[in-house]
């Protein structure tokens, strides 16, 4: 009798239902590749380091990025009218606040900010645009 064939009535060979196990510890531990991710990209050109923070529906997470290095956080699965995502940044050098408020699109939206540090809004610079908008809670603009 082969233990792989299966017939009405036997039970499933052992390594099955380990396969099974393996798929749902998957799910559970890796969940978030499935949200909508956000990456700012900051211009290797730049000149100054800039300070970030991310606000997700008041889950604030603050940083810097470096010239060449970037930013990355995520939305939700499914949001509501009340989600929002802000990101605020700066330069001490400059002291110019900047802030735009983003629609997450599925599965990434990318920002690409060029050396001066402002949105890179040239036709071909792979900034989703129009997933931008002024910020609701912050007056710095774009």
């Amino acid at each position: 009798m082969k233990l792989w064939h299966l017939h009405a009535g036997t039970r499933r060979p052992w390594y099955v239902k380990l396969l099974w196990i393996a798929l749902l510890f998957g799910l559970v531990t890796h969940w978030d590749i499935a949200l909508p991710t956000v990456n700012v990209h900051y211009s290797q050109a730049g000149r100054d380091e800039l300070r970030y923070i991310w606000n997700v529906q008041d889950r604030i997470d603050k940083g810097g990025m470096l010239p060449g290095g970037g930013a990355t956080d995520h939305g939700v699965l499914f949001p509501d009218d009340e989600f929002f995502m802000e990101f605020s940044w700066w330069s001490k050098n400059t002291g110019r606040n900047h802030c735009i408020s983003i629609t997450p699109q599925w599965p990434n939206t990318h920002i690409y900010l060029n050396a001066d540090g402002d949105i890179d809004r040239r036709e071909k610079s792979g900034t989703d645009e129009h997933r931008l908008a002024e910020c609701r809670w912050d007056r710095a603009k774009p």
